[in-house]
């Protein structure tokens, strides 16, 4: 089977990669989009003035306020949303020990 097979020439666009200090963050749910479905959650984070939005199943962030994060998103009429299993927090190699 031949793997990676694209129709058109068309070049993919890279990821959108954002980082900064997480400023605010406010949580919606649990919503159910349908029976069988785990519940999901809407987190909606400000990191250096930018709004975003998560959507995930866990009901409580790796990160809190004042983290510094590091994450991938895509830019779309709705607003910027991370990528699923993209959000941490940022690590300096210069603080680390």
């Amino acid at each position: 089977m031949a793997g990676g097979f694209r129709r058109g020439n068309r070049q993919r666009l890279p990821k959108l990669e954002g980082r900064g200090e997480l400023e605010a963050l406010e949580r919606e749910g649990p919503f159910k989009e349908w029976l069988g479905m785990p519940d999901l959650y809407r987190y909606h984070l400000v990191v250096e003035g930018e709004k975003y939005s998560y959507q995930t199943e866990d009901g409580e962030l790796p990160v809190k306020v004042g983290d510094k994060v590091v994450f991938r998103y895509k830019e779309t009429k709705g607003g910027n949303w991370i990528d699923r299993n993209s959000l941490g927090k940022a690590i300096d190699p210069s603080e680390y020990q």
